[in-house]
């Protein structure tokens, strides 16, 4: 969406519409299709946005079979000791980031998350905090611990153990004598998640502890009092870290109870240090389906790679044997992943179903649906560039506000279409998000980070994150994707205008595409442990004549099929608005021609028919209604709903004062 460029009537001219050269290859993973079953534990578990990880030694980075395990098989990593206080900061105030580093580092230039490990610990501590006395010293020595640590891992740190192992064993119930503990009360844990906040706000904090997997154990129970505290209290605790060192025969009965009483506090829950003594079948199959069967439980860390890299060596725990070769435990647990060892490739082309888009379109529009309510400070023209997802009940819709004083961003939300028209508007410019030019909206759930992301433009690509989609003042303040526009954009973007910002992530890699009204499709791309930050590698994905690929660019993931579908918005020969569309089978691949021709258009008022009335002629920025409302921005095969903006084709003038509006299309032609 361009809101600074006047477009008003366009000459009538016919333009080339050629078919999307793409001048890239692919070169990423994709996110493995809905029918096809993934043949590694990692890309499994995201699948059902999970990870499945494993501990890591830096010094077990120079063998080969263990890092080849490592790569192929884990999308997350802990380090092992590498992060613990006697390996960072030995001596006081003098800190070695260097092993931590060298796992950090790894971990993001292989697209795999990182867990940090661990800030407060009885053990491996150095002797000059164990000797501590002094309440003040203390508390100032673990608060400083934690700062440093958290910031100079900010952004590279998906969830941290701030404290592990408070809790003693036995029937008290009770936190165990340890030198923060006994000089600085049971307040200690508080005062530690409290500094980790502030510390890296981004970032998950967990308590981490053993045998709290029976539900009805004194130690569970102790654990679960003091985070039901937190959580009433407002204390920050974001998920709770089940180490899971079991015996051979695997997790108590009770185990996936104890799972969900901790989530339906409010948390999320980790299986942190997986392993099973001689490696049961049954026993980790057990394990993983009681994480699969609670929401909240986000993944599983198996202590290690192969038997011979584990603490527990002798029980053979693991799910490779010394040699690196894969156990019959390692079968079991991708199978109840939900995977298999005969899985299909996930980059082969799969065969046209009967649910596969087909190579046109035809739709119904609504009458116009959403329209302006200026109040007395939002002397509001037209309402444009919507994007939807359909959550908890309701429809939640952020559009474009433009008048002739600029532009921002409004919120609303309704449980029907039929509601639309009467649903309250939220001014977001009244939030953290602030006054100024924002505009072009997306819309999407991190299930990873479990924050609601808007996406939109401020000249850069900028965003704003909400725990509660539904609250319209919990937006974050903006921040930019980029630190200025990539180099490639500035030498291709001639007169056009730097526009439509669009992010979508497969299993791997989130992509972000943009728009610049002088015919290129911009492609960068991050892991999807590092969004939303690191995103490089920008290069133009599609390119064609100004007008035939103008802006307001769409991809999606279609439900039921390895396909990706792309849209984006023309200037037809008689200076309307319209779709053309392309599919791939990766986000950074290549684009075939759908329905990318004007006389064969994904969606133009030609293929459009208008029961109420044909109240547009343009068929303009807008956003598919989803199967879902996460990253992946899935939408069905069929029976296709499209909300965009129109307006009364006798308008003209001045495009910041154009009346715009909203309304639905429904396919037609659907044959499912």
């Amino acid at each position: 969406m361009n809101p600074l460029k006047r477009l008003g009537r366009r000459r009538a001219s016919v333009l080339s519409l050629l078919a999307v050269a793409a001048l890239v290859t692919p070169g990423a993973a994709t996110a493995a299709p809905d029918a096809v079953r993934a043949s590694t534990l990692g890309a499994q578990a995201a699948q059902s946005g999970r990870y499945f990880g494993t501990a890591v030694a830096a010094g077990r980075l120079g063998d080969g079979t263990y890092t080849g395990i490592l790569d192929r098989e884990f999308n997350s990593v802990t380090p092992e000791n590498e992060m613990k206080w006697d390996t960072i900061e030995r001596s006081r105030g003098s800190f070695n980031f260097g092993p931590g580093d060298q796992i950090a580092n790894r971990a993001a230039s292989h697209g795999q998350r990182l867990r940090g490990h661990t800030l407060v610990w009885h053990s491996q501590l150095p002797s000059w905090v164990s000797s501590i006395r002094d309440a003040n010293t203390l508390r100032s020595v673990m608060n400083n611990h934690i700062t440093q640590v958290m910031n100079h891992y900010k952004g590279k740190v998906y969830a941290w153990d701030v404290v592990n192992e408070a809790f003693a064993d036995g029937g008290s119930g009770q936190m165990r004598s340890s030198v923060f503990r006994d000089v600085l009360g049971t307040g200690f844990i508080e005062q530690a998640f409290r500094t980790a906040r502030s510390a890296d706000p981004a970032a998950k904090l967990c308590y981490n502890d053993y045998n709290i997997e029976n539900w009805s154990d004194a130690k569970t129970q102790g654990v679960y009092r003091m985070v039901r505290d937190f959580k009433a209290r407002g204390v920050p605790i974001d998920c709770v870290g089940l180490q899971s060192h079991f015996g051979a025969g695997g997790p108590p009965s009770s185990f996936q109870t104890t799972l969900s009483n901790f989530a339906a506090l409010g948390v999320d829950v980790q299986i942190t240090e997986l392993d099973i003594a001689q490696a049961s079948t049954a026993a980790y199959a057990n394990t993983v389906r009681a994480c699969l069967n609670v929401a909240r439980c986000t993944g599983i860390t198996v202590w290690g790679i192969r038997d011979s890299d584990s603490w527990r060596s002798g029980e053979n725990p693991l799910l490779f044997d010394r040699s690196g070769t894969k156990k019959p435990a390692y079968q079991s647990t991708l199978t109840a992943l939900g995977g298999s060892a005969a899985a299909q490739r996930t980059g082969a082309p799969s065969p046209r179903s009967a649910t596969a888009l087909p190579s046109s379109f035809r739709w119904s529009s609504s009458g116009p649906l959403v329209a302006p309510k200026p109040d007395a400070t939002h002397r509001i023209a037209g309402i444009k560039d919507p994007s939807v997802v359909y959550y908890n009940g309701k429809y939640h819709v952020f559009a474009s506000t433009a008048s002739s004083s600029g532009y921002n961003l409004v919120y609303l939300s309704f449980s029907d279409w039929s509601q639309a028209g009467s649903a309250t508007h939220h001014y977001l410019d009244r939030t953290a998000i602030g006054a100024g030019y924002r505009a072009a909206p997306q819309v999407f759930y991190n299930t990873q980070q479990r924050l609601w992301y808007l996406v939109y433009q401020t000249g850069n690509a900028s965003y704003s994150t909400n725990p509660d989609i539904s609250n319209p003042n919990g937006w974050s303040a903006p921040r930019n994707f980029y630190s200025s526009m990539p180099d490639i954009i500035r030498q291709n973007i001639g007169n056009g205008y730097w526009v439509d910002m669009w992010v979508i992530c497969d299993s791997a890699n989130c992509y972000l595409f943009s728009s610049d009204d002088n015919g290129h499709l911009y492609r960068s791309q991050t892991t999807v442990g590092q969004f939303p930050n690191g995103f490089t590698n920008t290069v133009i994905a599609a390119q064609d004549s100004k007008y035939a690929l103008f802006e307001a660019s769409n991809v999606y993931k279609v439900q039921g099929s390895n396909q990706y579908l792309l849209l984006v918005e023309a200037i037809g020969s008689d200076g309307r608005r319209y779709f053309r569309s392309w599919t791939s089978s990766s986000l950074a691949g290549s684009w075939s021609p759908l329905a990318a021709s004007e006389s064969n258009p994904f969606a133009k008022s030609s293929n459009v028919t208008f029961p109420a009335g044909t109240w547009t002629r343009d068929i303009s920025h807008g956003e598919m209604i989803r199967a879902g409302y996460d990253q992946t921005l899935t939408i069905p095969a069929c029976k296709l709903q499209y909300l965009y903006q129109g307006k009364d084709p006798n308008a003209g003038g001045d495009y910041d004062n154009l009346p715009w509006r909203l309304g639905l299309l429904t396919q037609t032609n659907s044959t499912c």
